[in-house]
């Protein structure tokens, strides 16, 4: 009788905790539009740089999966239109074959059509931290109730990640650094089954898939947000000028 009422009392605390413990932030998937009041007005013409990586976690192609996120948030927050300056070459090349007459075309591209960006958005990874800590689920030491009974009880730990992007607007005509500013993305929740799925259609960019569900994913949408927010917010009203 003694040991069911003492795994009641458990049973019931575990319930308290698992609706007590909230993640540290949580998004809508709406890619960036959510923080922001809807906008129909002139947009700013930016592009987009490749990324910096100088976080010793992060890769590469983390870099091109934040950039790609990143321009999707800034497209649907509906103030931007983004000049892809990756398949600036490809097209350039393409105009000139056309232009010389070696291959045959429908209609000739004409020089100058190509749209230029007054802005140029740079960012460099500079923290990215999957499991910035980690332990035990439950409160105490591993011999005591919290760090044995409970923490078997919730099957989980404590898993904290955050990430950081150090982000710059340029002017393209000037080469003027117009604002600088740091933007975080952190969370943190238990790596048990009952948190998974926090979000849905709002894809993860390449590179990222392995981090979906968990509190990394969270950290990585609320870090962009944060980034479409300041941009959005930052950039001069004279840059708000393109249909």
């Amino acid at each position: 009788m003694k040991r069911a009422l003492i795994f009641l009392i458990l049973l019931i605390f575990c319930n308290s905790l698992v609706f007590a413990i909230q993640p540290t932030a949580k998004v809508d998937d709406t890619a960036g539009t959510q923080p922001l009041p809807p906008y129909s007005g002139p947009k700013a013409r930016v592009a987009i740089a490749n990324f910096e990586v100088k976080a010793a976690k992060a890769t590469y192609e983390i870099g091109s999966g934040l950039r790609e996120m990143l321009i999707t948030a800034l497209v649907n927050s509906q103030r931007f239109s983004v000049v892809e300056r990756q398949v600036l070459d490809a097209v350039m090349k393409e105009q000139e074959l056309a232009i010389s007459g070696v291959a045959q075309t429908e209609a000739r591209p004409q020089k100058g059509q190509i749209k230029t960006a007054d802005l140029i958005i740079t960012a460099a990874v500079t923290e990215f931290e999957p499991q910035a800590t980690g332990g035990g689920a439950g409160i105490g030491g591993g011999g005591s109730i919290g760090g044995g009974i409970l923490g078997g009880l919730l099957g989980g730990s404590l898993n904290k990640a955050h990430m950081a992007l150090d982000i710059r607007i340029i002017d393209t005509s000037t080469s003027e650094v117009i604002a600088a500013h740091r933007v975080e993305g952190s969370a943190s929740d238990f790596t048990a089954g009952f948190m998974t799925g926090f979000f849905g259609g709002w894809g993860l960019g390449a590179g990222l898939g392995g981090y979906a569900n968990t509190p990394m994913e969270k950290a990585i949408r609320i870090c962009i947000i944060e980034a479409v927010k300041y941009i959005a917010q930052t950039i001069p009203p004279h840059y708000y000028k393109y249909k």
